[in-house]
């Protein structure tokens, strides 16, 4: 499909450089609302924006096909008052705040995406979780992604569809967590993490970008999706592929107070670790989108 702009808000981090590319070859036009506008880039434009209060930003929502949020501070940080406050007010402002923009807009996007996250489920090592049978978890992560998918359903804007995506941990070649594993494994640090038996639900940045496009090219489809790959895994087979890949003939084991104080020195939480996300990707599967990388191995490899 071809559009004429396609919006992207918080748009600079590792997924919005992604996304902008992409639409870069699908759009005569992407913009990106960012706190740090950078020059243009052939037919990708940063926009001052602070994800607060209207401005000058709003203008560019006029004849949009696509809005994309991904506004929202990174959660990989330590969890002080500070940065847990940021974490929930960057994404519930930047959330209303395009939803009063949109209130203001003649020419209306069709279609509003907002991003949220696959750590909504519960931590799971007896069930697979999806959109129909997942239990919601409890605790700060859970209430940030409750209340993020809530600030979303109350904009209700007559003529645009809603997505939320409920996006797993996700994996690419120049960002994500993937160098992260790779670098442990390479320094002989890649055995299991806690017990091993964690599930880790991931995703292919190609994936990302698979799921959108199908999702768009749908108009029947709305609501909440886990993009996720269909083949989650154990920690300790995460190990193992990132291990052979990297060559690494063996892999020293992470206990959980080790990485407890590993996590304090990298100014991050044991959680984004040990937690179990047993994530399935059902509606998307109903709905018969076909995953581009649905296996750990060719992914990792393409990591590489």
């Amino acid at each position: 499909m071809k559009y004429n702009k396609v919006i992207l808000a918080g748009g600079s981090g590792y997924l919005g450089t992604v996304l902008a590319a992409h639409f870069s070859k699908l759009a005569k036009e992407v913009i990106i609302f960012t706190r740090n506008p950078q020059p243009q880039n052939g037919n990708i434009t940063m926009v001052y924006w602070n994800g607060r209060t209207l401005g000058d930003w709003a203008v560019h929502l006029e004849d949009s096909d696509v809005l994309i949020n991904l506004a929202g501070k990174s959660v990989n940080c330590r969890y002080n008052k500070k940065n847990k406050a940021e974490i929930f007010s960057s994404r519930l402002n930047a959330t209303r705040i395009l939803g009063e923009a949109l209130l203001l807009t003649d020419n209306k996007p069709k279609v509003w995406i907002n991003a949220a996250s696959a750590t909504i489920y519960r931590h799971a090592e007896d069930r697979p979780q999806d959109e129909y049978t997942g239990d919601i978890g409890a605790g700060f992560s859970v209430e940030v992604c409750k209340q993020w998918e809530q600030a979303f359903a109350e904009q209700n804007i007559r003529g645009i569809r809603k997505i939320v995506l409920r996006i797993s941990i996700v994996l690419g070649k120049h960002g994500g967590v993937a160098g992260y594993y790779l670098n442990l494994a390479r320094f002989g640090l890649g055995g299991i993490q806690g017990n091993g038996k964690q599930y880790f639900s991931w995703v292919h940045e190609d994936d990302v970008t698979g799921s959108i496009d199908f999702l768009l090219d749908n108009p029947n489809l709305q609501g909440a999706f886990n993009i996720a790959s269909p083949n989650p895994i154990q920690n300790r087979e995460l190990m193992a592929v990132i291990r052979k890949a990297v060559g690494a003939p063996f892999g020293l084991p992470a206990t959980k107070w080790m990485l407890e104080i590993g996590t304090w020195l990298l100014r991050t939480e044991t959680e984004l670790i040990l937690k179990s996300r047993w994530v399935l990707p059902t509606r998307l599967t109903e709905a018969s989108y076909n995953f581009k990388v649905p296996d750990i191995k060719t992914a990792i490899e393409k990591c590489i």
